[in-house]
């Protein structure tokens, strides 16, 4: 047969997409990993255990999860960008390391955007501002009085420089029109350990985190950070009824390696849809404070988006920098 350089062409696109769609109807066969870039016992961890264990059920093949924790989500996400494009390592990752990260390190091994393919958002969750309850301001309005009046600036806990909860401490300063005193700390759980102690009066700090000290009163919630009211805390007020335009929230979203077939793409965000749906994961989720997120790679790109640009001038405001 001979072939001109257009049919051959053709020829050979016609082989590849066949191959590709082969390649597809046989996914998985074969053991899945979800890379968490995130140490046990983190909201993304507990996301991902929970995904892992209903895509395991519906796809018949093993699904796990390997945390890879260090550098603020960077080690594991740097390791999960090299890896294979056939689909059987994948990358669950959060709002904060794919969107606030390039902004916040002088120096990152990987792009969010051009060294992922997005699969799908799984879920999404407040932070939310506690106080111990012996701090003199009950409410976000009575907060943002006392910050302008006192001599001093309310101090803030946060997970460490940098981070989410730092950056929403120093939106809330920007937006509201007063001062917060910014009071990092390695991790969220020392952090919450010291404002219930009485050491420092404020945190924000992720709903998962404390919502269990919320609700046995070791903390008071002033208000979330979402848009809209928490289904897990529907008495405490989103910040931006006090403070217009006020919002962060930290996202759950699945990404495979930039190259993985498309075919790939859509059975995985199919079983991930499936997932999420199902009953059990969504009460697994609400118990866990966090709330289902639905939709497909093209609304996954989108929030990475938006949270890029909604961070990377907070993170240059605040002065924030990681070598």
């Amino acid at each position: 047969m001979n072939l001109n350089r257009r049919d051959f062409g053709a020829f050979t696109t016609a082989g590849l997409l066949l191959g590709s769609k082969a390649f597809a109807e046989q996914y998985p066969s074969k053991l899945i990993t979800i890379v968490v870039p995130q140490a046990p016992g983190g909201t993304n961890d507990t996301v991902g255990r929970i995904l892992a264990q209903k895509l395991g059920e519906l796809s018949n093949q093993r699904v796990i999860v390997e945390n890879r924790p260090g550098a603020n989500g960077n080690i594991g996400t740097e390791y999960a960008a090299r890896q294979s494009k056939e689909g059987y390592t994948l990358l669950l990752t959060v709002s904060s390391t794919q969107a606030i990260n390039p902004a916040l390190y002088k120096k990152i091994s990987f792009d969010p955007v051009k060294d992922f393919d997005p699969v799908a958002p799984v879920g999404v969750v407040p932070n939310v501002l506690v106080a111990n309850p012996s701090f003199s301001a009950k409410t976000m309005a009575e907060l943002i009085q006392v910050a302008k009046t006192s001599k001093e600036a309310p101090q803030y806990a946060s997970a460490g420089n940098g981070s989410l909860n730092h950056l929403l401490g120093a939106m809330l300063a920007s937006r509201a029109g007063i001062q917060l005193q910014h009071v990092p700390y390695r991790g969220v759980a020392p952090a919450l350990t010291d404002v219930m102690g009485g050491q420092i009066p404020l945190a924000f700090a992720s709903l998962p985190s404390c919502i269990e000290f919320i609700k046995s009163g070791k903390l008071r919630a002033l208000g979330v950070s979402s848009p809209k009211r928490s289904f897990a805390l529907p008495d405490v007020p989103s910040i931006s009824e006090v403070v217009p335009g006020y919002t962060g929230e930290l996202w759950v979203g699945l990404f495979s390696v930039h190259g993985t077939p498309a075919p790939v793409i859509a059975k995985l965000n199919e079983l991930v849809a499936q997932a999420v749906a199902a009953p059990d994961v969504q009460e697994r989720f609400k118990v866990a404070g966090v709330e289902p997120l639905t939709g497909g790679p093209t609304r996954l790109a989108q929030l990475l988006k938006e949270d890029i640009a909604r961070w990377a001038p907070i993170v240059k405001e605040s002065g924030a920098v990681v070598d």
